[in-house]
């Protein structure tokens, strides 16, 4: 069974790189505040490594 995070934009993307705005959309993430789910994957393990400084990740039981 893959472990679920619930991932949670923090910061705002103003003056980040293009990579990093891209990232968050990737992950569903448009706005401060905003929350989704996802399974943990090798991917998107990744792309929350990438954008981390920007989000907050909580596992769900």
């Amino acid at each position: 069974m893959s472990k679920k995070v619930k991932i949670k934009q923090i910061k705002s993307t103003i003056k980040r790189l293009e990579s990093q705005k891209r990232t968050l959309i990737a992950l569903g993430l448009r706005r401060i505040g905003m929350e989704v789910e996802h399974e943990l994957t090798p991917s998107i393990n990744g792309m929350i490594q990438k954008v981390k400084h920007l989000v907050s990740i909580n596992e769900i039981k």
